[in-house]
C-alpha cells in the first residue's frame, strides 16, 4: 500500500470531524507528504529544522496523535521499545517489523479477521478495532548474518 496522506485528505478528514487544519498542523502534513517508510517525531523535528519550518516539538507530536487517531497515520512500536509512525491508506491492515533494523511492511487481514469472530464468539465482546504486530528479521537482515 502506498502512502497516500497529503494536505488534501488531512483537510478532508479534519473537516469532517469539525477541526481545522492550521497552519502548524498544514506544515506537519507537508512534511508528511515527503515521508516514505518509517519515521519518528524525532525525523520530523530535524525535517523541520532543515526547512526552516515554523513547527515546535510539541505540535509535531499533537499533530501525530491527532492524525493517527484519525487513521491517517499508523503508530508502529518498535522492538526498541520506541514508536515509529507510518503513512497509511485508510484501510485496515496489520504490519511485519523487522527486530534488527526496524523495517516495516504492511500485510493485509491473512485469516485474522477469523481470528478475530472466534474471539467474539468466545467472549461476547464486540470487537470495535484491534492492532496487530508481528516481528521478525528481514530477508536483507537475515542475509546480512549469513557468514561469507
Amino acid at each position: 500500500m502506498a502512502p497516500s496522506t497529503s494536505a488534501a485528505p488531512i483537510a478532508e478528514t479534519l473537516g469532517r470531524r469539525g477541526l481545522r487544519l492550521t497552519g502548524a498542523r498544514q506544515r506537519v502534513a507537508d512534511m508528511l507528504e515527503k515521508r516514505r517508510g518509517t519515521f519518528t517525531a524525532a525525523d520530523l523535528l530535524e525535517d523541520a529544522s532543515r526547512s526552516d519550518a515554523a513547527v515546535g516539538r510539541a505540535t509535531v507530536f499533537r499533530s501525530l496523535d491527532l492524525f493517527t487517531e484519525l487513521g491517517l497515520l499508523e503508530r508502529i512500536d518498535l522492538p526498541t521499545g520506541d514508536h515509529a509512525y507510518v503513512v497509511c491508506e485508510p484501510v485496515h491492515h496489520h504490519h511485519v517489523v523487522c527486530s534488527v533494523c526496524g523495517r516495516q511492511t504492511e500485510v493485509e487481514d491473512a485469516g485474522v479477521q477469523a481470528i478475530v469472530a472466534e474471539m467474539e464468539r468466545q467472549t461476547g465482546y464486540r470487537i470495535d478495532r484491534h492492532r496487530l504486530e508481528l516481528y521478525g528479521t528481514c530477508a536483507a537482515c537475515r542475509s546480512a548474518e549469513q557468514p561469507s
